[in-house]
């Protein structure tokens, strides 16, 4: 049980990090007027060329499909990575808050940069630095939610005086 309730809180603090993260980059999309990135429906595209899977419908269709899952893989990674830092508490890995910030910070960059390099949709090395900022911003408040939210969550943070 305690197993499960780590995974439910770990996953949980990441939701709450992915809606800062989201917020952030919203943000600066209304404040710069960018465009959204096309980077995440690029690499669902890429994965499922790869892997066979076919994306069902009209040429329209599987664009608004793929508009879809693209941001879904950032949902999965922020959650996933909450959860797996939720799991590590529960085995032992107790950083400070600032440890763990930068922990979930590290794990959200490497989970939704890492896909993407790999497969040669992007290539951080020619990024500018509004690019680099527009990415490690938003990905530095995931990782202070997360965080923040990993020891508000975790009962055995909490001593009775």
């Amino acid at each position: 049980m305690k197993l499960v309730r780590a995974l439910a809180t770990g996953g949980a603090a990441g939701a709450a990090g992915t809606t800062a993260l989201n917020t952030l980059t919203y943000l600066d999309m209304v404040w710069r007027a960018r465009p959204a990135s096309s980077t995440p429906e690029a690499t669902v595209k890429k994965l499922a060329d790869i892997t066979g899977v076919k994306i069902p419908g009209t040429d329209e269709e599987r664009t608004n499909r793929l508009a879809g899952l693209g941001p879904l893989t950032g949902l999965i990674v922020g959650v996933g990575v909450g959860a797996v830092l939720g799991i590590a508490r529960e085995a032992g890995y107790r950083p400070g808050l600032l440890g763990s910030s930068l922990a979930a910070t590290a794990g959200a960059l490497i989970g939704s940069n890492g896909p993407m390099t790999v497969l040669g949709i992007t290539d951080p090395r020619t990024w500018s630095p509004a690019d680099w900022a527009s990415d490690i911003i938003p990905h530095l408040a995931y990782g202070m939610v997360t965080g923040v939210a990993l020891h508000a969550l975790d009962p055995s943070a909490y001593h009775p005086s």
